[in-house]
Parts: C-alpha cells; sequence; structure tokens
C-alpha cells in the first residue's frame, strides 16, 4: 500500500443536492424507481438489461455494506484528495472521510447522493462530465464497481478524469474479471419486476482492454491486481515534456526563417549583370620608364 502524498487538497465547497445544470440524456436512467428503490432498501435484485435480453447482476447489497478486503486494498493505495466518481451509497467515500480524508462522491441519483450523506460523507449530485470542484487538483479518481463504463465511451471519460487530476494524479479503476471482455452497449436498469428505467450507453472491460485504451489516451499502467475475485488497475497521466530546439554548432549564426542556406567550399567569382551595359574602359598611354635614362641622341 502506498502513503499518501501530503499535497493541499482542492476545496470542496459547500454541499449541494441539485446539479450545476441539467443532466445529459442518458444520465437520468440511473434516477429511475429500479435503482433508487434498491438503494433505499439496501438489497436488490436490480440487474443491467441489455437490449437482446442479457442481464448484468448489480451487486447493491456488498455496495450499501461497508468496504469489503478489496476495497480497503483500494482505499489503501489512494493518495491526497479523493473524488469517488459514481460513488453510489457512498461506502468508499465515508470510509475515507472517517479515516480524516479528503474525499467527495459524485453521482448523478438522488437516492446515492443522499444515501453517502447519510452515511457521513460528502456527495455531489452532478455528471463527472459536469463542471466540478478542484478540478485539475485531485490526486486520486475511483471507477469503481465497473464505473469506468459511464458514458459508454472509455476513451473520452478517460480524457475527462485526465482534466480532474492534478498532473501525475493517479486513477484507480475496477475492471472485468474476464480479460476478453470489450463492448459498448446500450442498457437499461432493471427491476425485480421488469420495470426498465430509460436506455443509456454502458461499457464493459477487461483489464487488457483498459490498457490499450489507456495507452492511447496518453496514460501509463503503474500497477494491476486482483483481490477476491475482483480486478483492478492503477494509471497514472504520462506527463507531456516541452519540445527543446535543435542546439546549433558553437559559433555559428542562426539565420532568418525561410533564407537560403549558404554554399559550402570556396565561394563563386561575380557574374556581370548582363542587365546593365558593360562601360567602356581606355586603355592608358604608355610612358618612358622614368627609371631608365634617356639615351642622348647627336644630331
Amino acid at each position: 500500500m502506498s502513503r499518501a502524498r501530503t499535497t493541499a487538497a482542492p476545496p470542496l465547497g459547500p454541499q449541494r443536492t441539485t446539479p450545476a445544470r441539467p443532466l445529459p440524456a442518458a444520465d437520468p436512467a440511473w434516477s429511475a424507481d429500479p435503482y433508487a428503490d434498491a438503494l433505499r432498501a439496501g438489497r436488490g435484485p436490480l440487474f443491467l438489461r441489455r437490449a437482446d435480453g442479457w442481464l448484468l447482476p448489480l451487486d447493491v447489497e456488498r455496495w450499501c455494506a461497508e468496504p469489503d478486503p478489496a476495497d480497503l486494498e483500494v482505499l489503501g493505495r489512494c493518495e491526497g484528495a479523493v473524488l469517488d466518481v459514481g460513488c453510489g451509497p457512498g461506502r468508499l467515500v465515508a470510509a475515507l472521510g472517517a479515516q480524516g480524508r479528503r474525499a467527495l462522491g459524485v453521482d448523478v441519483s438522488e437516492a446515492a447522493v443522499a444515501h453517502t450523506v447519510r452515511r457521513g460523507g460528502r456527495a455531489l449530485r452532478a455528471s463527472v462530465f459536469d463542471p466540478l470542484p478542484g478540478t485539475g487538483r485531485w490526486d486520486t479518481a475511483l471507477l469503481m464497481d465497473g464505473n469506468i463504463g459511464i458514458g459508454g465511451d472509455p476513451a473520452a471519460l478517460l480524457h475527462r478524469m485526465a482534466r480532474v487530476l492534478t498532473a501525475g494524479g493517479l486513477l484507480l479503476a475496477e475492471t472485468v474479471p474476464y480479460p476478453d471482455v470489450d463492448e459498448r452497449v446500450t442498457v437499461r436498469v432493471t427491476g425485480p419486476h421488469d420495470t426498465p428505467g430509460a436506455p443509456f450507453p454502458w461499457a464493459r472491460l477487461g483489464t487488457p482492454a483498459l490498457l490499450r485504451r489507456a495507452r492511447a489516451c496518453g496514460w501509463r499502467a503503474a500497477d494491476r491486481w486482483s483481490t477476491d475475485g475482483r480486478t483492478f488497475v492503477a494509471l497514472r497521466r504520462t506527463r507531456n515534456r516541452r519540445a527543446r530546439p535543435a542546439r546549433r554548432p558553437h559559433g555559428t549564426r542562426q539565420r532568418r526563417e525561410g533564407a537560403a542556406a549558404p554554399p559550402r567550399g570556396r565561394p563563386p567569382r561575380p557574374t556581370p549583370d548582363a542587365s546593365r551595359p558593360t562601360p567602356h574602359v581606355r586603355r592608358p598611354t604608355l610612358t618612358p620608364d622614368a627609371r631608365r635614362p634617356t639615351p642622348h641622341v647627336r644630331r
């Protein structure tokens, strides 16, 4: 487990229970009755239903319980101020707060935010793509319980997380425990009485798929591990280095941009300008050499 960095935490600001702006069209599906009812009851059954009828069970009981050993392993790796994206009923935010850590949960579900606050955590009802407090100053971000699938576009989410985190910040994501999974689908939240909510896009990624997408988005893998059948990845943003200008050889002058390079070797002789007439040059009159005596001539 890594030690937490002692960096200045971003101000969390006053708690809000309403979004800063209208949520995207796909987000209210998580506020549909089946999801809210399951969180209030603290138990399922609750599913994600795909268009072809396939069902993914959602582990509501674990979300509403205290952090398990796999969760504690993730919490031990957190650094500095922590943003829990898709915090759900807030087990991780509340646990971090109990440790005296600065943490904020973000969720589009009013029931999830209310549950988090009742547990003693701090939460904001908003989408991760909304303006968030402390953007660019969070040390750690969490995408637990499959939340790498938020929005159905992992690349867009990874780019957003890069803007939320501080330079060199840490992203801890939970992946599907089956390495070959890599899908983007449209799903609905379905309760025990088969009352599905509105459709919304979702993604499911195994660890290899997430690492491939992360590298393409400028992240590097810091670690990967599994605990109790759950799989996780730690990512850090690759620091972009400034391009340095090429060094010039000593003793040379910098040419103006666009000027032609001087030719190497002996410079050519100047040639007369054909557009100008050649001036007439008078040849000098020869005179006797003053140094030679003039011979005497007898008449």
